[in-house]
């Protein structure tokens, strides 16, 4: 078991793709270090690292970058979820090997499964990997929204070995009710961006995963929660919950990080691989750059 907590701001990574579409392994690399330079107090790799359109090989190469860079900086979390159980094993073996902190697991996408096979479904992660596991309920971007019930067995089956990040609306409602159902032994992360995270804060999150793009304002504004400086938080809040709220699919918010990641000087090329939904236009990107700088205003004079 790792012994290094989850919580506070861990942050989701992109994949940078070189002119050749393949992984640039240096840039990933430069990101996590530029994460933790930032504050962040973890980093993992989620669905917005476009796990779903890398093959095995990539994942697992990603999975040893990651572990890797975080070593003696933070916490590391590798994203193992799949569409059998065989292959989420799989990656859970390859993350616990390559050194990762705890591992996260969304359910099959693809299929309706009951709360009986997702239960053992999870349990074998959890028991291949031995590390904790962070339940991800993706359904804001795929699949179908996990029980309360489902949740809560698994919290009595784990203890302390699980945390969960749910992500099914409505979101401060459904984390109050995984609470109650767990008696609040269910650790929880905000998982919508920090779009919720100060609702998400009072009524119980013990931190957020959000993508990393604006880990210098998500970390200000979480350490303002912490210390019970509403005030700034609030500032904070207001243009990152705007700036969250242009991001309504997968793609969407994959090709606004990338966008602001090169703008940042993090990344060269905001290249996604294909195919996307779209839903993004230049209108949309001059908003976001105006966002963010009313973004940067308001941690920088908060």
């Amino acid at each position: 078991m790792s012994g290094i907590a989850i919580g506070g701001v861990v942050c989701v990574v992109q994949t940078p793709f070189d002119a050749q579409g393949e992984v640039d392994a240096a840039t990933f690399v430069r990101q996590v270090e530029w994460l933790f330079d930032n504050g962040a107090d973890g980093v993992a790799i989620g669905m917005v690292s476009e796990v779903l359109r890398l093959s095995t090989t990539e994942r697992d190469e990603l999975a040893t970058l990651l572990c890797g860079a975080a070593t003696g900086r933070g916490a590391s979390v590798v994203s193992v979820g799949a569409e059998s159980t065989h292959t989420a094993v799989r990656h859970a073996l390859h993350a616990a090997a390559a050194g990762a902190d705890a591992v996260m697991a969304t359910p099959p996408a693809l299929s309706r499964t009951g709360d009986a096979e997702l239960f053992d479904y999870f349990l074998a992660i959890a028991d291949a990997a031995q590390l904790p596991m962070i339940v991800q309920d993706a359904s804001g971007y795929v699949g179908s929204a996990l029980s309360i019930d489902l949740q809560a067995r698994l919290q009595a089956e784990l203890t302390d070995r699980v945390l969960f990040k749910p992500e099914a609306h409505p979101i401060g409602p459904k984390l109050t009710q995984l609470l109650d159902a767990t008696g609040g032994k269910a650790r929880i992360l905000e998982g919508n961006g920090g779009m919720y995270l100060v609702d998400s804060f009072r009524r119980g999150a013990v931190g957020t995963m959000p993508a990393g793009d604006l880990v210098w304002a998500l970390v200000p504004l979480w350490r303002a929660l912490t210390t019970g400086d509403y005030d700034r938080a609030y500032r904070i809040a207001g243009p990152l919950t705007q700036l969250v709220s242009l991001q309504t699919s997968l793609d969407s918010f994959v090709a606004i990080e990338k966008h602001l990641l090169v703008r940042q000087g993090v990344f060269t090329s905001a290249a996604v691989r294909g195919p996307v939904g779209g839903g993004v236009d230049g209108r949309m990107y001059a908003e976001v750059d105006r966002l963010v700088d009313l973004l940067r205003t308001a941690v920088d004079h908060g």
